[in-house]
This record gives structure tokens, sequence and C-alpha cells, in this order.
């Protein structure tokens, strides 16, 4: 645990609790202690045996007591077991490659637009936490490999109040080093109010430190950004002044079909 990346680490520790695999290998770890000490013992009485059916006896005696300890760590092994098949799921992140991290509230359309700019086939439903886990796309732009990661809504409230779901993506925000997309939606379908986007902008900003910040106004064919309440306009201005500090920041609208926004968001975040 100690020596892999710290997104791993604590990825880890927000879907399975770290403590409780730490338990589950030391169990295992005791396990095989003692059935060292068990081999090691009867390994001994082995040499007093005075036959061939003593040793057998001794050797079933043996493989019993191992048997016995094992048994015991059933539920160990069915806990680690799936852990496992879990991990085995998860997609492939390297923590070192050129990175775009697509973030914000529940239904903006990042998914979509994960799907437009990456072969990922990621689900897209027209309600919240359709995304319940990280997934991962790869593109290529002006000859270099970018990876694209689509990370689950996050919404507007404590650290300790948010579920696995929305730990996944600040784990990812806190230990990746990539440029961010912070999608906004204009237009109010997603259910959330611009107050309400803007005001989670501010409290995760302290994640995007050392990191380029991309500010992604959505579905603009619903509501055009020139069209917006200029007090809207404003409140998106300030936020971005007061959360993206020494932090290039573009506007990059994207509307529902995509058109054009595959280039004009690389444009940007490569700048």
């Amino acid at each position: 645990m100690q020596d892999i990346h710290p997104f791993y680490a604590d990825l880890i520790n927000v879907l399975y609790d770290r403590d409780h695999y730490k338990l589950a290998l030391g169990q295992l770890n005791v396990a095989r202690q003692l059935i060292d000490n068990i081999s090691k013992d009867y390994l001994r009485l082995l040499k007093y045996g005075d036959s061939m059916f003593r040793c057998k006896q001794l050797k079933r005696a043996a493989l019993g007591c191992m048997c016995t300890v094992m048994r015991k760590q059933g539920p160990t092994l069915a806990y680690l077991e799936e852990v496992r098949k879990h991990l085995a799921r998860l997609p492939s992140i390297d923590p070192s490659t050129r990175t775009l991290l697509v973030c914000g509230y529940p239904n903006v359309g990042k998914s979509s637009f994960m799907n437009k700019v990456t072969r990922a086939d990621v689900e897209v439903q027209p309600y919240a936490f359709t995304t319940k886990s990280l997934f991962v796309g790869h593109m290529d732009y002006k000859y270099q490999r970018w990876q694209v990661i689509d990370t689950p809504g996050i919404l507007d409230h404590p650290l300790e109040s948010r579920n696995t779901i929305e730990m996944q993506s600040i784990t990812a925000l806190a230990h990746l080093q990539c440029a961010i997309l912070f999608f906004l939606d204009i237009s109010g379908e997603c259910g959330y109010t611009i107050e309400q986007q803007v005001s989670l902008l501010q409290n995760i900003s302290p994640l995007f430190v050392n990191k380029p910040v991309i500010l992604v106004a959505t579905k603009i064919d619903r509501q055009p950004w020139a069209t917006l309440d200029p007090a809207y306009q404003s409140m998106v201005r300030r936020a971005r002044a007061r959360a993206c500090v020494c932090v290039c920041v573009c506007y990059v609208c994207v509307p529902l079909p995509f058109t054009c926004c595959y280039a004009r968001a690389l444009l940007c975040t490569s700048s």
C-alpha cells in the first residue's frame, strides 16, 4: 500500500476502506505464519516416526491443522476476492501521462463530451449520477496522446457528507496532475442553478492548485451565453477570478451536438 501512487492508495481507501483491507492482509499473514510453524513442528516429529504408518498419520494430522487454520480465513478470503474482482474492473489510469479531467455537477454533459472526443462508450441518461465511477478514454491531438477521464458528478456539500461516488472524483482531482475541464450548465437543465454550480467551483478550487483549468459553458444551444442574464454572466466571471487565480481560464461554449467543440477545447487546453 505504501509503494503505490497516492491516487490509487486513496481510491482503495474510498472504495474498500484501507484499514479493513490492511486488516484482511494482516490476518492472512498471521495464517501463513501459523502454517509455517505447523509444518516445522510436524517435520521434527517425522524424524522420530518408527514406521510408514506413523509418518502418514503425522502427515494427515499436519494437513488437518493447516486446513483448520485456512477454514477460519474463509470470510477474509471472500472479501479479498471481491476486492480483486472489483479492482480488475477499474479503468487503467496512468497518473504520469498527459491528462484531461472532466468534472462538474451531475447531468451537465460530461459523459456526452467524453463519448464525442474519445472512443469510450459511457452511458448517457437524462438523470443525475448515471456515471457512478471513473471512466477513461484516449484521443490524439497534434500527434500527442491524451488520456481523458470522466468523473462522477459532485454535489456542493461538505467533504464528510460526500458519498463514495463523489469521493472518486475528489480523489482524482486531488492526486492527478492534469488539465481540468469544469463543466457549467448555463441552461439549468441539469436540475441545479448557476449559483449552485458556481458555489461548487469555489469550494473545490483548492484542488486546482498548479493545474490548468478551463471553464466550459455547456448547452448553449438551449441558453446562449450572449442572452444569459448579465447578473449570471458577472457571477461566473467573478467565480473564475476567485477560484482560478494565476490559472489560464478560457470559456469554451459546447452545444449539445458538440460541433467544433473538440478542436476548440483542445486548443484552449494545450495553450
